[in-house]
């Protein structure tokens, strides 16, 4: 049985270099990074797709700075709506698989329980609500588009919250971080496996969630982040987290209070199970201590 020939769009980016790095052995993976190829390039991503002819597209390349977004909106527009929708329609032509990531920003947080797969969008700010045009962009091309909705999303490399936490932290005595935004960390690591799988499985078609297991606020996990960092000896010594509101950490687009993303369809499907945050976060600063340890 011949390879599939896969193509991962925002290879440079934490979740992009993991799905390169976890991808299976009947898969034969190309990787693009934004300097290979600019999703808001047509003429770029129009070769890239008529050249590898891919039979999966995996695209995780966006423009994820939130609040930037907010005095960027055609930036945000063109990576995360006009170019998904284009994407979408090159993998039609080319009877492709699209798996396109997407975000828990969808949803306006002012909800209390978890939220489905076919709960209604309603996104607070510009980052969101591009983000939703691309989701309708790809799913109205038809059943070779999967929209998968994940959140907090975190690797050993690149700048996400757990990155950022253990600077902080190395720098000061203490860090304040705010309590009142509830939702699920997302170890790449888990996310990249359930993108495969997704891009695998032919009967897997419209919207489905995926997140580690464990809803808790951001200021549990700056707290578990430096508990954890600890043990491990990435932190010498600790630091005071102190929890705040998110009124006194203004920013300019708003975040969802609530984005607590239901899984349980993605599991059945799959035939899969969460793993535990405080689990997938221990996995990774173990994999980040041993990286260290191989550099000094």
């Amino acid at each position: 049985m011949s390879d599939i020939r896969a193509l991962v769009l925002g290879a440079g980016g934490q979740l992009g270099q993991t799905c390169m790095a976890v991808s299976p052995p009947n898969v034969s993976a190309i990787g693009l990074a934004r300097s290979e190829c600019d999703i808001t390039d047509p003429v770029a991503l129009k070769q890239a797709v008529s050249d590898l002819r891919p039979q999966v597209v995996i695209n995780s390349a966006a423009y994820t700075a939130v609040d930037q977004a907010e005095e960027e909106a055609d930036a945000a527009r063109a990576a995360n709506a006009d170019a998904p929708a284009l994407i979408a329609d090159l993998c039609a032509q080319y009877q492709s698989r699209l798996i396109h990531l997407s975000t828990d920003f969808v949803f306006d947080g002012r909800g209390h329980k978890p939220y489905l797969p076919e709960a209604q969008p309603a996104p607070l700010g510009v980052y969101g609500h591009t983000k939703w045009q691309g989701e309708q962009a790809v799913l109205e091309r038809g059943a070779h588009g999967v929209v998968l909705r994940t959140s907090w999303v975190y690797a050993s490399g690149g700048r996400n919250f757990v990155s950022t936490m253990l600077r902080l932290m190395r720098a000061r005595g203490e860090v304040k971080v705010v309590s009142d935004q509830i939702g699920c960390p997302t170890s790449t690591r888990g996310l990249a496996e359930i993108c495969w799988a997704l891009a695998l499985n032919q009967g897997a078609a419209g919207v489905f969630h995926w997140s580690d297991a464990g809803a808790i606020s951001w200021f549990d996990f700056a707290c578990a982040i430096r508990d954890e960092a600890l043990k491990l000896g990435l932190l010498s010594e600790p630091v005071v987290v102190e929890p705040i509101t998110s009124e006194a950490f203004p920013t300019k687009a708003q975040r969802p209070a609530y984005s607590v993303l239901d899984a349980s369809a993605t599991c059945l499907k799959l035939g899969v199970s969460q793993q535990p945050w405080r689990d997938a976060l221990r996995d990774m600063l173990r994999s980040l201590q041993s990286d260290q340890e191989q550099t000094v």
